[in-house]
């Protein structure tokens, strides 16, 4: 008789810890299961076996955004980013400064919230273009970034676009638009979407239309992605503080008013890193005058002079070696 009363103590002592995590004053908890369950659509039950449909509801409304709809203006967008006798902040002389002998790019380590990221500062943005894996669509054309980036002679590169994931084991099918020197390399759509790229004066371009549209307003490469986190320097605008969308490895490109192109790659998982909010605000802080966000979580990747700098994890927290296969990102091509 102890013993049964021993073993359901511990049972109702478990259940009363599950209760208070589940239930307790953990918002954060709460939200990030609700998020993950709802973005991985197949175990959406898990969010409604534990929580309200009210509920679920109020944390996917909380984790929205209010997407930019200004039209980008290129004209702001001028290429005079030498160094200075004087700079206006700690930023920009951390950007516009030189490491000896670097003339291409320059690497920091930087916070973004509470996490450590990897920011590139690239100088000549006529040299970043997209790249893409060998084959589209053939079962084995998916490539990892480190190899790309080699393959195409690339000194800094970071993943970008999205790309078919039935199984969570990837695939070499994009989605949506891919274009290449002014073509299209790839297309499974005809509407427009949001595409982020190059113009042929070498301008970060974030636009929402189709392919053929793009490229008749000077598009030289893009791929689809988003959403766009800052316009002529206006920031997105969030339904609440959570910052929009559930939190994760995150990778995202910028340019300054000066022309510099920014690159940059969180740490994290796909359910613990930063919100959209945070890695705005990191990119305002160093200039950004118009950025967009790009594929993160487990393919978040950056790689320098054929290295992988960043610690790409599974859903389970488990590191990838030499990091995931992807079909296309954003590389600094010398």
């Amino acid at each position: 008789m102890k013993k049964f009363t021993i073993i359901m103590a511990i049972i109702d002592t478990l259940i009363a810890i599950c209760f208070f995590i589940f239930y307790g004053p953990f918002k954060d908890f709460r939200n990030t299961l609700i998020s993950t369950a709802m973005v991985t659509k197949t175990h959406q039950y898990i969010a409604y076996t534990f929580y309200s449909e009210k509920t679920v509801a109020e944390v996917l409304e909380a984790n929205t955004y209010i997407p930019i709809t200004d039209k980008i203006d290129l004209d702001d967008i001028t290429f005079d980013n030498a160094e200075k006798d004087h700079y206006d902040n700690e930023y920009d002389e951390a950007i516009l400064t030189r490491d000896p002998g670097n003339e291409d790019y320059k690497y920091l380590e930087v916070k973004v919230g509470k996490y450590d990221a990897h920011l590139v500062a690239i100088y000549d943005a006529s040299k970043v273009e997209l790249i893409t894996s060998p084959t589209f669509n053939t079962g084995n054309g998916a490539e990892r970034l480190y190899k790309m980036c080699n393959r195409v002679g690339g000194l800094v590169c970071i993943n970008g676009g999205m790309f078919a994931d039935p199984d969570g084991w990837g695939s070499d099918i994009p989605l949506g638009y891919l274009i290449k020197d002014g073509k299209v390399i790839w297309s499974d759509s005809n509407d427009a979407q949001d595409l982020i790229g190059f113009t042929n004066d070498n301008k970060l371009f974030l636009t929402h239309d189709t392919a053929e549209g793009a490229i008749k307003n000077g598009m030289r490469d893009a791929l689809q992605f988003g959403p766009f986190l800052i316009v002529n320097g206006k920031t997105m605008q969030y339904n609440s503080e959570s910052g929009g969308y559930d939190r994760a490895a995150r990778v995202a490109i910028a340019q300054r008013k000066d022309g510099v192109v920014l690159f940059l790659v969180t740490e994290g998982v796909h359910t613990n890193g930063p919100n959209l909010k945070e890695v705005t605000e990191t990119l305002k802080l160093y200039g950004a005058y118009n950025a967009a966000n790009l594929d993160g979580g487990t393919s978040a990747q950056l790689v320098i002079k054929g290295d992988l700098i960043n610690n790409p994890m599974n859903v389970y927290g488990q590191k990838i070696k030499n990091g995931r296969s992807i079909v296309s990102g954003f590389g600094l091509i010398k």
